[in-house]
């Protein structure tokens, strides 16, 4: 994990009208879509908050200069069964003091994390924890600049902003790959969805090709589907990567629903898990426990990270002064299950 990011002066009103060549009161009602102001004033007074990361304040009157009792928090999507367990734990947390949780969805589009981040700190929240280190540019300013405690979780891979909760997925994939190497499997294949867009995912897949190549081992096959991870997809892109590749004899999930589906997979077609084909996934999702066979995982601490988060906002609420940055790795754990 590299060094904090500088902090940068914070960007008032009064900065932004200037820049545009505006008055204050014009610039307040352009941000505000006032139908009074011109299309063009409005884009350039746009614009320019936007570059300098500068977020209108949605309070009105003597409450402007407060905060509202809610967190805001900003997951890539609430499809799956890993964001909600984060949920709970930040809620568990908070349900102690009288802030809520409020959830904003990016759905792994950095444009779209930068509208729902612009939009909930005009309401000035008491804290933002948001998921992932990577953000557009106009993001990170945003967040520089805020005045509420932000808390990035999910990832240690990276450059956090300021306070930071995660774990290191590049070392999450080295784990997996030494202990698929260990139990002498060598022709291996690589599922992964949302890829590129999920960059934990790409991390893990990163740090596992590159402890295969370490092995002197290179995967046999790879599928990077760009769609969502479901039971369904997992099972046939299963079939096909064992289709085009029947040698294959292990396969490396990013998610457990989908490996999930690949084992599905092998029920339906007779095929033996682990004799025929070792599958591992990632996530240890309550999903897997009901199964037949425990699958191999990893358990991605995802309610603890959750939890954690909160415990910084709360810190962060009731020190006097700055709370120093606080970044911290929590260790995942390797579940070899019956499927390795």
């Amino acid at each position: 994990m590299q060094d904090h990011a500088p902090m940068t002066k914070k960007m008032l009103l009064k900065d932004v009208a200037r820049l545009a060549g505006v008055s204050e009161m014009t610039a307040s009602r352009a941000l505000r879509g006032a139908r009074d102001v011109s299309a063009a004033t409005r884009a350039k007074v746009e614009e320019i908050a936007r570059s300098h990361g500068y977020v209108p304040n949605r309070i009105a009157g003597s409450l402007s200069s407060q905060s509202v009792n809610l967190v805001a928090v900003v997951v890539p999507s609430l499809n799956s069964f890993v964001f909600p367990e984060v949920l709970s734990g930040i809620s568990s947390i908070l349900k102690q003091s009288p802030l809520k949780p409020v959830v904003g969805v990016s759905g792994y589009e950095l444009e779209e994390e930068e509208e729902v981040i612009r939009e909930m700190l005009s309401w000035r929240p008491s804290g933002l924890i948001v998921a992932g280190l990577e953000h557009n540019e106009a993001t990170r300013k945003m967040l520089r600049q805020t005045d509420c405690p932000v808390v990035e979780v999910m990832d240690v891979d990276g450059t956090p902003l300021r306070h930071c909760v995660g774990i290191s997925h590049l070392q999450a994939g080295r784990d997996m790959a030494a202990q698929i190497l260990a139990r002498g499997y060598r022709r291996i294949g690589f599922i992964g969805t949302k890829m590129p867009q999920d960059f934990r995912a790409r991390k893990r897949f990163d740090g596992f090709v590159e402890e295969l190549a370490g092995n002197g081992v290179s995967l046999v096959d790879r599928e990077h589907y760009a769609g969502d991870s479901s039971i369904e997809t997992g099972r046939a892109l299963t079939a096909e990567m064992l289709t085009r590749q029947p040698e294959v004899d292990c396969i490396y999930y990013s998610s457990d629903v989908m490996s999930v589906g690949g084992y599905m997979h092998c029920l339906a077609n007779g095929l033996s898990v682990p004799g025929n084909v070792a599958l591992a996934g990632f996530n240890n999702l309550q999903i897997l426990s009901g199964l037949p066979l425990q699958l191999a995982t990893t358990d991605s601490c995802r309610r603890s990270i959750g939890e954690r988060a909160a415990q910084i906002i709360l810190q962060a609420r009731d020190s006097t002064g700055e709370l120093p940055p606080i970044c911290e790795t929590l260790n995942p754990s390797i579940n070899l299950g019956q499927s390795l």
